[in-house]
């Protein structure tokens, strides 16, 4: 029995593209919203619960009602989910809570975005704004290449390393028919020879943002058994936040995901060594160097060099991100983190078609918002 009782009985994604015209957030959800629920083989009135990642500029207040509104759903259960790259995974465990506490029984996690060539923005007066801002520590690039560049000094890691992962996404992306950058391969001097974006870190390491959706839907694992799809069973899960702005980080070298990931593990009986997918949250790469260290993977300092010794595709010894990776599939903004969701379950349904991992049971998920700041892990598990 799964710890959780629960199961993702449906999916769906929107194939990303680099920029929308005359496309609404609210109307990609509802398409991609239509899609999973249909997979599921329920009828919208089936679902009963909703969660909806923060929609900033479009709908900034009263989310969940203006969603549910849109979609003609009418919820027991609904609320917002804003943990940045880890809305997704966050998403998941939240719903099983929730069918479990007998508020709902069927649950719609979804998150979209636009791109449009002016972004929407809304205030911020967030702390970093005083306190980091002033001095040039501003944006996600800044603060990861901050990361990137401990881990080096530290441990000796080295941007060849970093290059391999990256371009292996790649090989791994050209494989899946909605990646943004399937038909656009790349080597490790491709990688090396990009320009400079924050250094260590260089354009080929850094995600492009783009537009897309996705969404899945969360049921008890016995209603699972009666639906359309093989369940996919939540097995284990774990979250931790530890700050905010990347002056605030308790560490440099190892992050949230590190409890995160050990108390799904837990929960799942299982360890990091008997997963079959690693379905890893990327923005950068130095996300995965970390976060494979972090996972018991290997030894603390040695995640580069771990990434540059496996065959990281299907039918690897190792395989992560066998659809590309943010880096390569494409980042759509919150639903980013979520592809890394869509991807292990079609993996644990056997339904990767191209890329199929032989005999696929476990799945590591995780999730990264802010600056390595929230974190939440996921052991997705096939039914026997």
């Amino acid at each position: 029995m799964s710890h959780w009782d629960c199961a993702i009985a449906g999916i769906a994604e929107l194939t990303p593209r680099r920029r929308t015209e005359g496309e609404t957030t609210l109307g990609m959800i509802a398409r991609v919203s239509a899609e999973a629920v249909a997979d599921a083989g329920l009828e919208p009135a089936a679902i009963d619960g909703l969660l909806v990642g923060p929609q900033v500029g479009e709908t900034p207040q009263h989310v969940p009602a203006t969603v549910s509104e849109y979609l003609g759903l009418r919820p027991t259960m609904s609320n917002v989910v804003d943990l940045g790259g880890a809305s997704g995974a966050g998403m998941a465990w939240r719903a099983a809570a929730a069918i479990n506490a007998g508020m709902c029984e069927a649950v719609l996690c979804v998150l979209a975005n636009t791109r449009e060539p002016t972004p929407p923005r809304s205030p911020n007066r967030n702390p970093i704004r005083e306190f980091d801002v002033p001095f040039g520590a501003s944006g996600a690039n800044a603060a990861y290449a901050m990361i990137a560049q401990a881990h080096m000094h530290h441990y000796g890691t080295t941007s060849e390393q970093l290059a391999t992962a990256v371009a292996a996404q790649r090989r791994n992306a050209a494989r899946h028919p909605q990646a943004i950058f399937r038909d656009a391969p790349i080597t490790v001097d491709d990688v090396l020879n990009s320009p400079w974006v924050a250094e260590p870190l260089r354009l080929l390491e850094v995600v492009m943002p783009c537009a897309g959706g996705a969404a899945f839907v969360v049921t008890s694992a016995r209603r699972a058994r009666t639906l359309r799809q093989p369940p996919v069973l939540l097995a284990g899960a774990g979250e931790k936040v530890t700050h905010r702005a990347i002056s605030g980080a308790p560490d440099l070298l190892s992050g949230p995901l590190k409890p995160a990931m050990a108390r799904a593990f837990q929960q799942a009986g299982v360890d990091a060594g008997q997963m079959d997918l690693l379905s890893l949250y990327d923005c950068y790469s130095i996300m995965l160097a970390v976060t494979v260290e972090d996972a018991g993977l290997c030894p603390p300092g040695q995640g580069g060099a771990w990434l540059a010794a496996h065959d990281l595709s299907a039918e690897g010894d190792q395989p992560l991100n066998t659809h590309g990776g943010q880096l390569s599939f494409g980042q759509a903004d919150l639903a980013g983190g979520m592809s890394h969701i869509i991807e292990a379950v079609r993996q644990l349904r056997h339904q990767a078609e191209g890329r199929q991992i032989a005999d696929a049971r476990h799945a590591l998920i995780t999730g990264n918002g802010a600056t390595m700041s929230e974190a939440t892990a996921l052991v997705l598990r096939r039914e026997d």
